[in-house]
């Protein structure tokens, strides 16, 4: 059958339904899961989508068809999911699109973790799987579908990562934008000596409100304007499938990811001397900086999920942090969580007595970020040449794209791995410079 390979990325499976995505792909997908992975039984949940429940039918048929088993969790953020995999010792699929629009939708996979399946180590096996279409019979002995509720486990586990006790009474507004955000945060909330002012909380596939994306501008702006509006001490939103955190502070400012990385990393530090923290390429020197300050580790990597829990569970680093609003947690299976950062957030308001604002000035005061510009191309290899070659006189970089360093102002470009664009992210030592190197990079990425 043919097969648009474009839906097989670096980090998971993903295309829009059902033109590139369909129940005929979604059950070879299924027994082509099984094969790579060995798998004798597999954790699988969803997000809210519409397509969600079709997808899952027909991936859960090619499971069984191969002679395995699926756990079946229902609706849950990807964090639950990851907690399922992690206390069943099981491989996994997780159906989402994350914080694509509504007509995708897709596959996350877990091979054991901390180690998902990605274009390096997997994906592409999938892949081939797929396209030579040769599965025959299903297995003789078929596999079981049960269901399992893991989320009163859940919520146990998050919430022993912070101290309760210490927490004080505070304001929050949390914008689930109709994801799974809303069914994670109400459950796990409740215990806590919060005040919670809830936006779009009912998971809804066809994000009526707004899309699922807070890095997007437009789709966190009711969030900033209620945070200032009602007095709240911090704002908080979560992607589709939850697994990425926002925070916008006391000003109704967005915070960088970058910024809340390094303050979080402090955080840990403070309690983990010496520890090990893992930032992505894309970052502000913000966060290695306060990390060798507050005696830690700091530890570049490539971007990605699948590439950053590897890298953690390989040096046993406590914590990672993206750009892009994921947050990585040792004592959560090395996994990304939505949740948890909105925790650490509260615990370290508590203990420092003070505003969000208050702790986020001083990097302000020294780092200039251009954040993620994301600009549409054709060719993406060539224009990454054109910048190779026009600051051939600095520190370069391609671990990821491509990074240049200067003594005073850094960048690093990137391509997309599921649009066709190139990512942007500068820092400069002055506002002036940071503009004025922006438009520069800017004009070659688009000339």
């Amino acid at each position: 059958m043919k097969v648009d390979p474009s839906i097989f990325k670096a980090y998971d499976i993903r295309g829009i339904v059902p033109e590139q995505l369909d129940e005929e792909i979604a059950y070879k997908i299924g027994r082509a899961f099984v094969r790579v992975v060995n798998a004798q039984q597999v954790v699988v949940g969803r997000d809210m989508r519409v397509s969600g429940p079709m997808l899952f039918d027909a991936l859960a048929r090619g499971i069984t068809d191969e002679g395995a088993h699926v756990l079946d969790i229902g609706l849950s953020a990807t964090d639950i999911y990851y907690y399922a995999c992690a206390t069943t010792a099981s491989p996994g699929v997780m159906i989402t699109a994350s914080h694509n629009p509504k007509e995708y939708n897709g596959f996350k996979m877990v091979r054991e973790m901390p180690y998902l399946l990605s274009g390096d180590a997997g994906i592409q096996d999938i892949r081939r799987l797929v396209e030579a279409d040769e599965f025959g019979a299903p297995a003789k002995t078929r596999g079981q579908i049960r269901t399992m509720d893991v989320r009163e486990g859940f919520v146990a586990k998050v919430l022993s990562l912070i101290d309760v006790e210490a927490l004080r009474p505070l304001k929050v507004i949390i914008d689930a934008g109709n994801g799974m955000g809303g069914v994670m945060a109400e459950a796990v909330y409740q215990h806590l000596p919060v005040e919670l002012v809830r936006l779009y909380f009912e998971p809804d596939g066809t994000f009526p409100n707004h899309g699922g994306d807070p890095l997007l501008p437009e789709n966190r702006r009711e969030l900033e304007k209620r945070v200032v509006a009602e007095g709240a001490h911090c704002g908080f939103a979560f992607d589709g499938d939850a697994d990425r955190f926002f925070s916008v502070d006391d000003r109704g400012k967005f915070v960088p990811g970058d910024f809340m990385t390094a303050l979080l990393a402090r955080e840990f530090l403070a309690d983990h001397p010496g520890a090990k923290i893992i930032y992505d390429l894309r970052a502000s020197h913000a966060v290695p900086n306060m990390v060798r300050e507050a005696g830690g580790v700091p530890l570049m990597n490539r971007v990605g999920h699948a590439f950053i829990k590897k890298r953690m569970k390989d040096e046993d680093a406590i914590f990672a942090g993206e750009v892009t609003g994921h947050y990585y947690f040792r004592d959560f299976f090395y996994a990304d969580s939505g949740i948890i950062p909105s925790l650490k957030v509260m615990e370290m308001l508590s203990r420092h007595q003070c505003k969000l604002s208050a702790l986020l000035e001083p990097l302000e005061a020294k780092y200039f970020i251009s954040g993620e510009i994301n600009v549409p191309v054709e060719n993406a290899a060539a224009k990454l040449q054109r910048l190779k070659e026009r600051y051939a006189d600095a520190t370069l970089l391609e671990m990821d794209g491509l990074s240049v360093e200067y003594p005073d102002w850094h960048f690093n470009v990137r391509p997309s791995n599921t649009e066709p664009l190139l990512r942007l992210n500068l820092e400069a030592r002055t506002p002036e410079m940071m503009a004025k190197k922006r438009d520069e990079v800017l004009e070659i990425i688009k000339g």
